[in-house]
This record gives structure tokens, sequence and C-alpha cells, in this order.
């Protein structure tokens, strides 16, 4: 049976749609304490990464070892993502949102003051849980508290902007922090944010869950949840090891197992973890392929453009800092701007053209060399890139949560920030390491930029003829299920 989904509304007749929506003083603060609890977690991603030196020295944790203040983070925050999501969906979203705060709020505190390599992995893998419970529960509060149409697109290009921000003020903040007052200030800056949060949020945040009480789906819970932890482990050990290992080679068949297990007990499940209706919509599974190759070829770009501007050109962390602070810049002007740019265009055509832009960019980075203005180069492509990965963002959050039920919001922003995770996490280890194991780095990095921008191109083009749809008497856009004619 065809579902129909509003995909890509057509321009109106007036002026009205395009106008910035108003949001009331309640609103504005909603959307303050969901927007700086996401802020939060993707500070997380990477405020720690150029501290993991003095953090080695400090708790006597050797260089290999060190991969593990990331993976540690990585593991719970990406594994638990669709169960949480789903837990808030049956249990409460603000309680499942307000815990998330608070063991996040603990576990920065723990990593802050770790007396050794134990405590600090564990504050850092119950941050990851933390974050796993923040993520999908704050983007459903969002979605079901700000109406489809543009409010939610004014919020969610908000949330959007703050999530790459967040990232790029990361790296940047991280080695400040580092220099001036130690790698425990990067952990102290968490516990602060957790800290200015988590008494606001009881207050402003509605509960919301679904009006039925389902059994939990425990079979396809722990399958997703194993097979994710499995995929994740296997991926973010490759980047630093390389996929001949055998414990990588084992966790990563049996993540795949896994969650080729997952697929089958949730098509027989009576209460699905996952409708597999719904991820036959094309909003849905377009989309998500959108997301996660907006996600996974942009953190890769920045991956070789550090290697890039501090082994080639030979850049100090501080100066390499302010070309990705030019691009957070960037990114907040298109998000600004994504509110108006999708109800002119539509989601649909937006992330259509944000990914063709983004790829675009990316192919104009191939013309890096030795010479001083290559940093120019740089600062301008990846700045630009990123302004079109801001829209990507947004548009395809929209895609895959328009026309979707506020019982099943959970759902579906579960799966898009299933798929914000697992993005960041796969881009590096599979193209990345084609960078760091090149004899040459600078010929490693035009090889990683250009299959990168492929990608990114040739996704473009498959989205967009994938949530190609009829129009109907009404304006918006029917999309068949995938598979039907």
């Amino acid at each position: 049976m065809a579902i129909d989904t509003t995909t890509s509304p057509s321009p109106a007749p007036t002026r009205e749609p395009l106008d910035t929506p108003r949001l009331s003083t309640r609103d504005k603060l909603v959307l303050f304490v969901l927007c700086a609890a996401q802020f939060m977690v993707a500070l997380d991603f990477s405020v720690l990464n150029v501290a993991l030196p003095e953090l080695g020295g400090d708790l006597g944790m050797s260089p290999s070892a060190l991969q593990w203040a990331v993976t540690a983070f990585a593991l719970p925050s990406g594994g638990f993502l669709l169960l949480f999501g789903r837990m808030g969906d049956l249990y409460g979203r603000r309680k499942l949102f307000l815990t998330g705060l608070a063991v996040f709020g603990a576990a920065s505190l723990l990593a802050t003051l770790a007396w050794d390599p134990a405590s600090f992995l564990a504050g850092r893998a119950l941050q990851g849980l933390g974050a796993a419970a923040i993520v999908p529960t704050g983007m459903s509060l969002l979605t079901t508290t700000f109406p489809e149409g543009p409010a939610r697109d004014r919020a969610l290009g908000i949330s959007g902007t703050l999530l790459s921000l967040g990232f790029t003020i990361g790296m940047v903040a991280g080695g400040v922090l580092t220099d001036t007052l130690g790698w425990r200030s990067t952990m102290a800056l968490l516990t602060v944010f957790a800290l200015i949060v988590l008494p606001l949020a009881p207050g402003l945040l509605p509960e919301s869950r679904t009006p039925e009480r389902p059994r939990l789906d425990v079979p396809g819970a722990v399958t997703v949840t194993g097979g994710l932890l499995s995929l994740i482990y296997a991926l973010s050990t490759a980047a630093d090891h390389g996929f001949g290992r055998a414990d990588v080679i084992v966790t990563l068949i049996a993540g795949l197992a896994l969650l080729t297990a997952f697929a089958l007990v949730e098509a027989r499940s009576q209460a699905p973890l996952v409708s597999l209706p719904m991820l036959r919509r094309r909003t849905v599974a377009w989309g998500n392929l959108g997301g996660l190759v907006t996600f996974s070829m942009m953190s890769t770009v920045i991956f070789v453009l550090t290697l890039y501007l501090q082994e080639v050109l030979h850049l100090s962390a501080f100066e390499t800092g302010l070309v990705f602070g030019v691009q957070g810049v960037l990114s907040v002007v298109a998000g600004s701007t994504a509110a108006r740019v999708i109800g002119r265009f539509g989601a649909r055509r937006t992330l259509v053209g944000s990914l063709a832009g983004q790829g675009a960019l990316i192919a104009a980075l191939l013309g890096l060399g030795t010479h001083g203005w290559s940093v120019w180069l740089a600062t301008a492509a990846v700045s630009l890139a990123s302004m079109f990965h801001l829209g990507a963002i947004v548009s395809y959050g929209l895609t895959v949560t328009s026309g979707v039920p506020d019982e099943e919001q959970g759902l579906a922003t579960g799966l898009v920030t299933s798929t914000q995770q697992v993005g960041i996490t796969v881009g590096i280890p599979l193209l990345g390491v084609l960078a760091t194991t090149s004899g040459d780095l600078l010929a490693g990095v035009h090889t990683v930029l250009a299959l990168d921008a492929l990608i990114v191109l040739g996704t473009a083009v498959l989205v967009g003829l994938g949530l190609r749809g009829r129009k109907t008497a009404s304006g918006t856009v029917e999309t068949q299920p995938l598979g039907a004619r």
C-alpha cells in the first residue's frame, strides 16, 4: 500500500510560509535547553582529540590504549541510540532525557577527576550512555514540541547548526583549553554544560510518550544494540590499526550478522523496535542515505585536512583551529538561512542540492598543494562545503521525520541520530586510512578527497532519483514505498 508523505512542498503563492516563524518566550527557552544539550554532546565528540597525548602521559596510558578514550564513548553512544529512542517513545521522552543529562553530567565529573585509566574510561563510557539517551529523546521532544512546518524547520535549522558548530568548536576549544588549563578542563567544560541545562529542563519540557504502552521488543533490542556495538568497535579500531586485526574482522562479521538477525526479528515481531513499513518509506530510506553520506564524508574531509594543514603546510594547532573556526562561522550563517531555503525549495530539493554543493567543493580541494596559498583554498572550500553540509543535515532530518506521527517520532529520530553516529564513525576508517598509510601524504590526501567527492556527488544523484514523487492535487508529493510500482 502506498504511503503518502509530504517531502517537497511546492513554492507557495504568497510570502507568508517563507516568513520567519515567531516563537514564544517559552518556545525559545525549550529550544535553548534542547539545543544546548545537543551542542554539549557534539562538543564531546571532538573536544578531547587534541588532548589525548597529554592525557596519556598524565594517566599512564600507552599510545595504543589512547584509542579507547574515543571508542569508550562511541560504543555506547552509538550502540544504544535506537533502544533509548524507542524507550523514550514508550516510557516518556522527558524522563529519559533528564536521566541522560544526569548520567552525562556525573560521568563528565568522573572523567574530570579520573585518577587512573580505568576511572577515566568508565567516565567516558557513561558519557556515551548518557549521550545515547539525550540525542534521540532530545530530537523527539523538539519534533513533537514544534509542529511540522516553518516552526519545526527553524528549530531543526538551529539544532543542526549547533550540532555542526559543536563538533568544530570542540576541535578549537580542545587545543586552547589543553594548552592553558590542561586536559581535565575539556571534561570540566562538559560538566559545566550539564549543570546549566539540567536544572532548567524539568520545568520547561513537557512529557510525551505514545498513547499505548506495548511491550519492548527485547530480541530486537538485543540484536540491534549488539550489532551496532560490534560494528562501531570494528570501525573505530580499524581507524587506528587497520582492518587486518583479528578482533576487527571478528567484530565486523558479528556486527553484520547481528544486524541481519535484527532485520529478521523485526519482520516477525508484533511490537517491533523498528517498523519495517517505516524503513520502506522512500523518505526514510533515501533521507537517511543522504544523512549517512553527508556526515561520513564531511568528517573524513576534516580529518585529512587536519593532517594536511599540520603535516604538509606545517601550520600550528592554533592556526589549524582558525581554519576550522571560519568553517564554524559559516555554518552558523547556513543554519540561520536553512529554514528559508527549505521553505522555498522543499526538503528534497534542498537535500539534493546541498549534497551536490558539498561534493563540488570537496572536489575543489584537489587543487591543494605545497604552496602557501593552498591554506586560503582549504579555508574557503571547506567553509563553503560546510554550509552545504549544514543544509544537508537539516533537510535530511526534515525529510526523514516529516509525515511521521508523534507516537513514532522517537523511532524516526532514533534512525536519524543513529545515522549521524554511524556516519561520523565510518568515514575516517573507510577512507581516512588511505591518507595515513600512504607513503606520500599529499598524494594520499588527494586520493581520499577524490573518492569523497565522487561518493557525495553520486549520492546526490541517487537521492534525487529515489525521492522523486508525483504531485497530488493539493501540491504535496506522494512517495511510494520502496519496491512499489
